[in-house]
C-alpha cells in the first residue's frame, strides 16, 4: 500500500538538500574561473571544434581534473554537490569544456568502487595532476544504453587478457592516455544477460590499441569522440576492474554516478538560456517598447526561471542523497536526468524564440545551446532509460517485483 505523500521514500527527511558555506565558497571560485579562463574561448571552441591548450592547461592548474579524487591520490576530495556546482558553472559557459572534467570520472569512478589499491595509486594521482588523460570505452555500434548488448571480447590466456571489438562515440577517444574498457568473457547466463562482461584498464600504447576516426557531431564541439578498435589487444590479469564477470555492475553504478554531473551540465545549458533570454529582452526594443514590457515575454521569462529552479533542486537533491550514501541517490539521480535535460532543451528552444532572428546566428551563441542539449539526453542512458530506471527502481523497492 502506498502510504503518505513521502511515497516512494521513507521519511520526509529523504527531500532534504543541505548545502554548507564551503560549497558557496567553491562556487564562487570556479565562477571567477570560468570568467576568466573559459568565457573568453567560449565561441571560439565551437566554431572550430577544439579546446585550446590554454584551457587545458587552466583545468590542470586549478586542480579541477581531480575534483573527484580523494586527496590520499593527491585530488581535491569533492563531494557530488561540489562536482554539480562545477557542472552547472562551467556549462553555463562552455558544456563542452564541462565534458572534460566528466570524463575523467567515468574512469575514477570504477576505480574508486571496484578497483585495487595498487590501480588507484598507479593512476588516481596522475589523472588528478592532469600528468595523463582518462576515458570511458563502453558503446559499440550495437550498444550503448543497452550495456548487456556488447560483443566485444576478452580472451583469457595464461596470466592476460586479449581483447577483440570495436568501440565507438568514446569522448575523448582521441586524446585519452588511459581507458576503461568492457568486454564479455564469458556468454550470458539464463536469466543473466548482463553476465560475463569484464572491464579493463587498457593504455593507449598497447599493441592492438587504435583510434579508428573521430567523429563529427553538432552539439558540444571541441569536446570530441572517436571510435576505437582492438585488435589482439593484450592486457595483463592486473588491469581487470573489478570482479571477473561482473563488469555490468562497474559500468551501471559508474553511470548512476555520473549522471548527477550531467545534469548539472543541463543545468548550465538552462542557466545561460534564462540568463541570456533576460539580457535581450531588457535590451532589446520593438514598436517602441523593449520585449520585457510585452506580457508574452514576461511569461516565457517567469516559466523559464521556475523551470530552472525546479531542475536546480532535484538535481542538488540527488546530489545530498549520494553524499549522504542514500541508495534512493540512484532513482533520484534519473529523476534529475530526466527532468535536467529536458528542461535544458526547452529553455533553449524558449530562449531561440525570444532572441527571434538573432538566436540562430552562432555568434549569439544562443543555438548553440539547443544543439548542446540534444547530447546531454543521449549519453550516460537515455531519456528513455532513466524512465526505466526509475519505475524499475520503484517496482522493486516498494513491491519486490523487478519488470522483465
Amino acid at each position: 500500500m502506498v502510504k503518505g505523500l513521502v511515497f516512494p521514500f521513507e521519511d520526509l527527511l529523504n527531500h532534504t538538500i543541505v548545502l554548507e558555506q564551503e560549497h558557496e565558497l567553491f562556487r564562487r571560485s570556479v565562477s571567477k574561473f570560468v570568467s576568466e579562463y573559459i568565457e573568453p574561448y567560449a565561441n571560439r571552441i565551437d566554431q572550430e571544434d577544439k579546446i585550446p591548450e590554454e584551457v587545458w592547461d587552466s583545468l590542470k592548474r586549478q586542480g579541477f581534473m581531480g575534483l573527484m579524487i580523494p586527496p590520499e591520490y593527491n585530488g581535491q576530495g569533492g563531494d557530488n554537490r561540489s562536482h554539480v556546482i562545477f557542472a552547472e558553472e562551467i556549462s553555463r559557459v562552455s558544456p563542452a569544456v564541462y565534458v572534460i572534467v566528466a570524463v575523467q570520472n567515468l574512469f575514477i569512478f570504477p576505480l574508486l568502487l571496484y578497483g585495487t589499491e595498487d590501480q588507484k595509486k598507479k593512476y588516481l594521482p596522475r589523472i588528478a595532476s592532469g600528468e595523463i588523460i582518462a576515458a570511458h570505452a563502453n558503446t559499440e555500434p550495437g550498444a550503448g544504453s543497452d550495456v548487456a548488448g556488447i560483443k566485444s571480447t576478452a580472451k583469457k590466456v595464461n596470466d592476460h587478457y586479449v581483447i577483440n571489438g570495436v568501440k565507438t562515440f568514446i569522448s575523448l577517444g582521441d586524446v585519452a592516455d588511459v581507458f576503461i574498457v568492457s568486454a564479455r568473457t564469458s556468454p550470458p547466463q539464463p536469466g543473466k544477460r548482463w553476465w560475463g562482461i569484464t572491464t579493463f584498464i587498457v593504455e593507449r600504447d598497447t599493441s592492438g590499441f587504435k583510434i579508428n576516426r573521430s567523429l563529427e557531431k553538432y552539439g558540444l564541439r571541441g569536446s570530441h569522440v572517436a571510435e576505437i578498435v582492438l585488435e589482439d589487444v593484450k592486457v595483463p590479469e592486473e588491469n581487470v576492474v573489478g570482479k571477473p564477470g561482473e563488469g555490468f555492475k562497474v559500468v551501471v553504478e559508474t553511470y548512476d554516478r555520473a549522471r548527477i554531473g550531467i545534469a548539472g551540465q543541463a543545468l548550465g545549458i538552462a542557466r545561460a538560456a534564462v540568463e541570456k533570454s533576460m539580457e535581450y529582452a531588457l535590451k532589446r526594443e520593438a514598436f517602441e517598447k523593449k520585449l520585457v514590457d510585452f506580457q508574452a515575454i514576461q511569461f516565457y521569462l517567469s516559466d523559464m526561471l521556475t523551470k530552472l529552479q525546479t531542475a536546480r533542486l532535484i538535481t542538488y537533491w540527488a546530489a545530498y542523497l549520494a553524499d549522504k550514501g542514500s541508495r534512493d541517490f540512484i532513482v533520484a539521480a534519473s529523476m534529475a536526468k530526466l527532468v535536467a535535460t529536458e528542461v535544458a532543451q526547452e529553455l533553449a528552444i524558449k530562449a531561440i524564440d525570444i532572441h527571434g532572428g538573432y538566436g540562430l546566428m552562432s555568434e549569439s551563441g544562443i543555438e548553440r545551446l539547443l544543439r548542446d542539449s540534444q547530447i546531454l539526453k543521449i549519453y550516460e542512458g537515455t531519456t528513455e532509460i532513466q524512465k526505466i530506471t526509475v519505475i524499475r527502481s520503484l517496482m522493486r523497492k516498494l513491491y519486490g517485483y523487478t519488470p522483465p
